[in-house]
């Protein structure tokens, strides 16, 4: 703190009765001292904004609780002192450093406002001061000065500019301001000193406190010698020990330090801390013991400890083992998911029967987005009875988020694994690892070979996190992790945990599960569970297929939020109906337009037009694959943003059509002269996988002999150069796609047929499936002849004059082929 320049030429400053006020948390600002403030809080913000907008000018008066974040009216002293601010720095932070000058006192007569910063009718404070000082003052000045020097030379801390400054002033009022706001007092004497309006009395009250000042020093360097005439001169630590022994005692410190240890001896005892753990917390109690209670090194170890002594060491919460209730439980939660369930109720049986010697599984949900892989965790942590953590890995590329940093970095900190433990309470929570697909990889390390030890049964029974540097049992918790993508996985990692796949819904589900849970919550969530509104399954339904098209719920949900909060508005502003009902005609009315529309079938059989079946993250899609050929030199062209596996499947396609040209009637010079084009919209879109390969080889077969594709057929399958189709992935999606798009028949390989179990009852009931071995199968039932292709372009020419009718349906396929039997 220093006083303004004397020697400047003092420019009057009008100050106005209405000021916004600046609270003072611990420090008390004479006149003419200038002083740098760190803003941080709002209203305190609010309140420098308003001063700088105005005139530049603030009063600023302390608090008489500084601990208090949100003073009120009464918690602030009525004297403090006006001060302009003189610069304004904003941190990143959000946080504004102000450098301000005391300008005069003031008194506080009443506020006018306390929101969104204080402001208040001021009255100012004119100092008196005689024109004919007596001795008494002059012998005031004069000791004060005097002292201040003799402080100095004693060995406090007062800059050189001060003592310049205050050898020249004369005035008392300005000295003692001054020396006081350079004495380091405490808030209640700074406060006295700043209310004392008589410049002697002020002079008298500052001499004293200097004098007091002046004895603490003495004695401070009395201690000093007394602990240096113990030293001997080969110990120096002993003697800085002794000396910071001498002051603590002084001043009547260090009993912070001894109950912090006895604190921490007490919780080391009433844990069961393994062996290796408890001896190093002793070796940390020890070294806290011969640490200064201020130094850098004391607040990490006090970290540490804080750490390896909040752990639940053998702390295990104890399970329930009902499976009835557990099921119950499971089934109130989620709808289906019957294999999750079966292998939770699994693991209850065999851990009520083995007691506590059983490991925890890894569970490992893979399924697209909205289909409730993390709210499983929730309810599996219900069902046992245990505690929930969950972190999300999404974008982690640090392996010290796993593993944690060690202690020599400033700041460092236990990894997520250990603060979820600590954050549980629990030795045995169950601990779900959201995203795990998504973890990322950099020069920091990768968090995936990190996770390894964690979640091996055969290792992580000792899990060493780098903070703590002891090992940590995380062999008892149940991890769970959910991924969208397996692909992106390691195969080590992988490797560790029990996959379990949840497929997207059907819109029958999606049905079930909106009437027995979307449509209660949100009901509920939007104020309206009491007002009657009944919920058709048509309306419900045109929701699921004309507004959302995902795997999962999430958009489902939001949905029927929007609709629910459109009927609360007219609730909450008293046009409430007698009753609401949403059918498949009202909905629009809530919602808008539809935004989806299912791929509809062909209008007609085309020739180069075959329907494919795609897998992609959020569900099942169809995709028209198209194909041309014009006049060339026997090129390839791929469009549609394919990926190199699809790009290589249509060149196998177009080889195995090459090679069989004989079989399918096609002239010997055909691909010589004609470069072939294929097409898959949306072009958009990245495409790839193996599984469009059936796909392509029909199309081009068809685009070059002019056998039409049946428009009701779809297929899916990879082809290898022989012709043989090979089994793909994401069947159940896959169906529900067609099934979705009014497809009737599916074409797929044989070796899937086994697949076909987790397709739904009624969709098998309602679709027919063909299990193919080779091309040869595929074109059998998915090519018309040409007989029966110029007999339908004959008859759909003699409708084209005729009203409209419904399309007849594909004719049957009479070759002997294995078929999926009803039900």
């Amino acid at each position: 703190m220093t006083d303004a320049n004397e020697t400047a030429k003092e420019e009057p400053i009008k100050i106005p009765d209405v000021l916004p006020v600046l609270p003072l948390k611990d420090l008390v600002i004479f006149p003419f001292i200038i002083v740098p403030l760190s803003v941080s809080r709002e209203k305190s913000i609010n309140a420098v904004d308003q001063a700088l907008a105005e005139n530049r000018v603030i009063m600023l008066t302390a608090q008489k609780d500084f601990q208090n974040e949100d003073p009120a009216e009464d918690d602030l002293y009525r004297v403090g002192t006006v001060a302009i601010i003189m610069r304004m720095l904003k941190l990143p932070d959000g946080r504004i450093r102000i450098l301000v000058q005391g300008l005069s006192r003031a008194r506080i007569d009443y506020f006018i406002q306390t929101a969104p910063f204080f402001k208040a009718k001021i009255t100012r404070i004119e100092e008196t001061t005689a024109k004919d000082r007596g001795l008494e003052t002059e012998a005031l000045i004069r000791a004060v000065k005097q002292n201040l020097d003799r402080a100095v030379g004693l060995g406090k801390n007062i800059s050189p500019e001060v003592m310049v400054i205050a050898a020249n002033l004369d005035d008392p009022a300005r000295l003692t301001d001054l020396a006081a706001s350079n004495l380091d007092l405490k808030l209640e004497e700074a406060q006295q000193i700043l209310e004392t309006m008589d410049p002697v009395e002020r002079l008298k009250k500052v001499n004293d406190l200097l004098s007091r000042e002046i004895n603490l020093l003495t004695m401070q360097q009395e201690i000093s010698s007394a602990a240096q005439g113990e030293m001997n001169k080969s110990q120096r630590e002993y003697f800085l020990r002794q000396q910071l022994k001498a002051i603590q005692s002084e001043l009547g410190e260090g009993e912070d330090v001894a109950e912090d240890v006895e604190n921490y001896r007490k919780k080391i005892e009433e844990k069961q801390i393994p062996s290796e753990a408890k001896e190093e917390v002793e070796k940390q109690i020890k070294r806290l013991e011969r640490s200064h209670p201020d130094s850098a090194e004391t607040s990490i170890i006090r970290t540490y400890l804080d750490w390896m002594t909040g752990l639940p060491w053998g702390v295990m919460s104890a399970d329930n083992h009902d499976l009835v209730r557990a099921r119950t439980i499971l089934d109130e939660d989620h709808y289906d998911l019957e294999k999750i369930k079966e292998r939770i109720l699994e693991y209850l049986a065999v851990r009520k029967l083995r007691g506590q010697k059983m490991k925890g599984p890894i569970l490992c949900f893979v399924g697209p987005p909205g289909v409730g892989k993390t709210s499983l965790g929730r309810s599996i942590a219900r069902a046992l009875d245990r505690k929930f953590v969950r972190i999300s890995l999404g974008g982690v590329r640090d392996e010290a988020e796993i593993r944690g940093h060690r202690r020599t970095y400033v700041g460092a900190l236990p990894g997520r694994i250990i603060q979820g433990i600590n954050q549980a309470a629990t030795s045995n929570p169950v601990f779900m690892l959201d995203e795990v697909d998504k973890i990322g990889a950099d020069y920091r390390g990768d968090p995936s070979s990190a996770l390894l030890e964690v979640l091996d049964p055969e290792q992580n029974f000792s899990f060493r996190d780098h903070y703590l540097g002891v090992p940590y049992d995380l062999s008892n918790v149940m991890f769970v992790v959910t991924a969208n993508v397996l692909d992106t996985i390691q195969p080590a990692f992988l490797d560790r945990m029990e996959v379990i796949r949840l497929s997207g819904y059907t819109d029958e589900e999606k049905l079930a599960i909106a009437k027995q849970h979307l449509i209660p919550k949100q009901m509920e969530e939007n104020g309206i569970k009491e007002t009657p509104v009944v919920w058709t399954d048509s309306g419900i339904t045109r929701i699921i297929t004309g507004y959302t098209k995902e795997a999962g719920l999430r958009n489902l949900e939001r949905e029927i939020g929007t609709v629910c909060r459109k009927i609360a508005v007219q609730v909450a502003g008293g046009n409430q109906q007698e009753s609401y009902r949403i059918t498949d005609t009202s909905v629009e009315k809530y919602l808008g337009p539809m935004k989806h529309f299912a791929e509809e079938l062909l209008e007609r059989d085309q020739v180069g037009v075959a329907t494919g079946l795609a897998w992609t993250a959020v569900g099942g899609d169809i995709l028209f694959i198209e194909a041309l050929a014009v006049k060339g030199k026997g090129k390839l062209v791929l469009t549609g943003q394919l990926g190199d596996v699809m790009k290589e499947s249509a060149q196998a396609a177009l080889t195995y059509a090459r090679a069989h040209a004989d079989e399918q009637n096609i002239p010997p010079d055909y691909f010589e002269t004609h470069d072939i084009h294929i097409h898959v919209p949306a072009g958009a879109i990245p495409k790839d996988g193996p599984s469009a390969g059936i796909t392509m080889t029909s199309a081009i077969i068809s685009m070059i002999t002019g056998r039409p594709v049946r428009r009701n057929v779809a297929m899916t399958g990879e082809v290898t150069l022989r012709g043989d189709v090979l089994p793909i992935g994401g069947l159940k999606e896959k169906v529900l796609a067609a099934r979705a798009a009014k497809i009737t028949t599916v074409i797929m390989p044989k070796l899937n047929e086994r697949d076909l179990i987790d397709v739904p009852e009624p969709i098998k009931r309602d679709m027919q499936f063909y299990f193919v071995e080779h091309v040869e199968d595929v074109l059998r039932i998915a090519l018309l002849d040409r007989a029966a292709a110029d007999q339908k372009t004959t008859e759909r020419a003699g409708r084209e004059s005729k009203p409209l009718a419904e399309p007849e349906p594909a004719p049957p396929v009479t070759e002997q082929m294995p078929v999926a039997q009803p039900g």
